[in-house]
């Protein structure tokens, strides 16, 4: 029931937020991190409480397609907000906020047991480095569409007064590109790792996983490669970088999908 109960209140403080402040930023009113931030970390007490619930039963740990894209929002939401307090990243809370509401709806519609599967403790390491791999990621994902929003505003006036309430272009891009670099080495770290924990990559469902994972790396790669040797930016750097997170994506998501839904596999 608690658990339940917090992710509800997780859900409301999402959805209400997403609502509020995404009607401020329509009427080209600046938005204020301190609100942000405060609205941000209810959110995510209520969203931990709800992840711990859902995740954690009997002593082990709970591993579903729902559960742990609930836990990734959790993780975005968290790096958000700490490295807001040093960055000017409390904008991405616009995304964030109703991305995390669904994201929550679908942990507590998709509580089906059937889904859930037991995670061992000793491929805890490869699990925490994806996690932060695909979070980092995924905040360098939202922030290339801040961007992209920025880089449409200088071509159309309407859009050219709410493009003012975000972070100078420049600031943008370089921040983009901080995730970036992170996202990637922890990546990297993430795939060795699985390599290292995987006993057969047939038997296990894994082939189409790690296809997809190795095809956004390559790509992450390059795009960082291209913005040190050629200069890419702009339009080319943010449309590399959202190839490479729906690869990401797919990789876990669109698998996790197909074998726990449609196979209802493990």
């Amino acid at each position: 029931m608690m658990t339940l109960s917090a992710n509800l209140i997780a859900l409301l403080l999402y959805t209400a937020a997403a609502i509020y402040f995404g009607r401020q930023f329509g009427r080209h009113k600046s938005l204020q991190s301190p609100q942000l931030r405060a609205v941000a970390m209810l959110a995510l007490v209520a969203h931990g409480v709800g992840i711990y619930g859902l995740s954690l039963k009997d002593g082990q740990l709970l591993f579903s397609l729902f559960s742990i894209s609930s836990l990734i929002f959790w993780v975005v939401n968290a790096l958000v907000l700490v490295s807001s307090l040093k960055k000017e990243l409390h904008n991405l809370f616009l995304l964030l906020f109703p991305l995390s509401a669904v994201s929550v709806l679908g942990a507590i519609l998709g509580n089906n047991p059937e889904w859930q599967h037991p995670l061992e403790y000793t491929i805890a390491v490869h699990v925490i480095l994806s996690l932060l791999a695909y979070s980092l990621l995924t905040i360098a994902s939202l922030q290339a569409l801040l961007l992209a929003y920025q880089n449409r505003a200088l071509k159309n006036k309407s859009l050219l007064a709410n493009s003012k309430l975000l972070p100078p272009l420049q600031t943008m891009e370089s921040l983009l590109f901080e995730f970036l670099w992170v996202g990637e080495i922890l990546l990297s770290l993430a795939i060795v790792s699985g390599f290292y924990f995987l006993e057969d990559m047939f038997a296990q469902h894994l082939v189409h996983k790690t296809v997809f994972a190795l095809i956004a790396w390559f790509i992450y790669a390059l795009l960082l490669w291209g913005r040190g040797h050629m200069g890419w930016r702009g339009t080319k750097a943010i449309r590399w970088a959202l190839a490479g997170f729906v690869c990401l994506m797919l990789a876990y998501f669109g698998s996790k999908l197909v074998l726990e839904i449609v196979l209802n596999r493990v």
